[in-house]
């Protein structure tokens, strides 16, 4: 029997030795290994924090002390640990476990977290709600170095060194590589600025230098003597500079040395910063080596890490590969990622376009901005991010590019539902908020050929133009979406007489489906193909609905964030609509195929309504 297989919450492990800590971590690999071979997942990244999630609930008395993962993908041993091991095998299927921390899932998801850079700020209220409420247990936070990058985090460090609240933060560094010289220095010297001894003798001496006649000048002397040390052998300075204690940094696959370390921490005052050291993909030889492939992947063979699914080429494949060819006729287009240069296509650009291709980080506040500022000065930057993270740099839209009209092209890749990942990663609010904006152009293509064509366009435009476009593959090409892009016009793709079917984006294609069935009952529907969310084509709707007198509009968005309002204000009183929408809630997981049909925005589901509708 394993060791795993009577693990039901963190106390089933607390008595554990050292020897029996390393076997757990090894049968906590296998078993995360094993379960998203099969569901899909994080990978790489749950892999490489096994250790460390496991002493963290070792040390700390979980849930009462509370630990804010930063992103949340990386809680898959944190999940196994506290109760839901046995729903490993449902992990981010429809009406599954989730891939995030959920706080309606256990006590011991203490906040939902799914985007990054979030969790030091989270953590920094619930310290001081801790500290209102004059209760005295322990705030962790445990955030990525690649997270650490956004702008959120650094104001919470900056906030958390100058509060002198009790808060550990766990950098967890699986990117930086500490030469062993420097690492056993820092390592040692972290041990001595950090016991309890070192601290009160620090402040001790201080006050007594306080009192004498030269005290300050001779505190103000060692203080620099001090710190010009510390500049060459601490690598924490930055973090000491700021208020905070450094500590580290520390073998994040010890497991007794980050309970050392831990233990140690949870003594101290004042804000902490623990910087840990660990490999992602760690114990699995594909994801070592590959750790950008093993970051989220699809299920896989585990003996050879290839995919079990052959996948087509996608929107985004298909993005990086038009992006080339714009870039190879005109020397002033550049993109911009905030750290997904493979994930929104743009590997190959980065190949051959070095020099063109800016890499924000996790930053898209800053990626905004940016391309305004290549803008200004006669640059046409493409930004590139998904619809969910588009969401964090929503000022920068409207005041830095809209506001000036500025010639910036915003690439929205995984625009509507995007499945698994959840809530915080459906990319179904841009198009509510990106419409709304004076001066902001939104198309949404509907087969690859006009998303080539949409780009074309977006790139010989003045002014800011957002194209938002599904996360997966498009095999089928839409009738006549070749024809080329003109400003605010769509087109019919079927004619028809009873009904007008008005949508844009992949939905044209869902369209065409409702509209065989409909032929089934007699119904002859005519599609529009919409192109532009925003300015859309009055003339061509107007045009369809006096002949119809029925327009149905549908849209894979909210009903509160779609463009429907927009075009039924502009209908006549004697014809009559039906919106067929998502609805005003957050849409859980699952397939996207799964999640059509839950909200009844498939083909089916939404013929079926059509002929009730018309019936009626």
């Amino acid at each position: 029997m394993k060791l795993l297989d009577n693990i039901n919450t963190p106390e089933d492990f607390k008595h554990f030795n050292t020897d029996e800590l390393k076997i757990l971590c090894k049968e906590l690999r296998e078993y995360i290994l094993e379960n998203v071979s099969k569901t899909g997942g994080h990978l790489a990244s749950n892999l490489g924090v096994v250790e460390l999630t496991v002493a963290l609930h070792k040390v700390f008395n979980t849930p009462y002390d509370k630990i804010i993962w930063d992103v949340g993908h990386q809680t898959y041993a944190h999940k196994i640990l506290t109760g839901r091991k046995n729903e490993m095998p449902s992990l981010r299927q429809y009406k599954g476990l989730s891939g995030f921390p959920k706080r309606n899932e256990s006590i011991y998801d203490v906040f939902d977290t799914g985007h990054s850079s979030t969790s030091l700020s989270a953590a920094m209220g619930m310290a001081r709600a801790r500290d209102l409420k004059k209760e005295n247990h322990e705030i962790i936070a445990v955030i990525g170095d690649g997270a650490l990058t956004g702008g959120m985090a650094l104001e919470a460090l900056n906030d958390a060194g100058r509060s002198n609240t009790k808060l550990l933060i766990i950098l967890n560094d699986n990117e930086m590589s500490i030469s062993k010289n420097v690492g056993g220095i820092s390592r040692y010297l972290s041990r001595i600025r950090t016991t309890r001894g070192y601290l009160s003798t620090k402040k001790d001496v201080e006050k007594l230098l306080s009192r004498i006649p030269v005290g300050k000048q001779i505190k103000s002397v060692l203080k620099r003597a001090k710190d010009g040390i510390k500049q060459i052998v601490v690598p924490g300075m930055l973090f000491e500079e700021l208020g905070l204690t450094y500590m580290g940094p520390v073998d994040g696959h010890n497991i007794s040395e980050i309970i050392e370390h831990l233990e140690t921490a949870r003594n101290l005052e004042g804000p902490i910063l623990m910087h840990v050291i660990t490999k992602k993909g760690k114990g699995y030889r594909f994801a070592e080596e590959r750790p950008d492939e093993f970051h989220g992947v699809s299920s896989f063979n585990i003996d050879t890490g290839e995919a079990l699914k052959s996948s087509s080429e996608s929107f985004s494949d298909y993005f990086g590969l038009k992006m080339c060819e714009i870039a190879e006729k005109n020397e002033n287009v550049a993109a911009i990622t905030a750290a997904m240069t493979d994930g929104t296509g743009l590997k190959t650009f980065a190949e051959k376009f070095p020099n063109r291709i800016f890499d924000a980080g996790i930053a898209e506040q800053h990626a905004v901005t940016m391309a305004a500022g290549l803008a200004v000065r006669g640059i046409v930057p493409v930004v590139a991010i998904y619809s969910s993270f588009l969401q964090r740099a929503y000022d920068q839209i409207i005041h830095d590019v809209a506001l000036q009209n500025l010639h910036v092209i915003f690439a929205v890749d995984r625009a509507g539902l995007v499945g698994n990942d959840g809530e915080t990663h459906q990319g179904v609010f841009d198009e509510g908020f990106l419409t709304m904006i004076p001066n902001m152009t939104v198309l949404a293509p509907a087969d690859y050929r006009e998303f080539g064509n949409m780009l074309d366009f977006a790139v010989s435009f003045e002014g800011p133009v957002a194209i938002r476009y599904p996360r997966g593959s498009m095999n089928k090409n839409i009738k006549d979406s070749h024809r080329s892009i003109d400003l605010g016009k769509g087109y019919i793709v079927e004619e028809g007489e009873d009904i007008t079917i008005a949508t844009a984006g992949k939905m044209v294609e869902t369209a065409l489906k409702i509209r065989e069935i409909l032929k089934e009952n007699n119904i002859n529907a005519e599609v529009i193909n919409l192109r532009f969310i925003k300015p859309f084509d009055r003339e061509l709707i107007l045009r369809s609905v006096n002949k119809t007198k029925s327009l149905v509009i549908i849209d894979e968005a909210p009903i509160y964030a779609s463009y429907a309002a927009n075009i039924m204000s502009i209908l006549p009183k004697n014809v009559e609509a039906l919106l067929k929408a998502l609805p005003d809630k957050f849409i859980k997981q699952g397939s996207i195929d799964e999640l059509l049909r839950e909200n009844k925005l498939d083909a089916d589901s939404i013929a079926a309504d059509i002929i009730k509708w018309r019936v009626k």
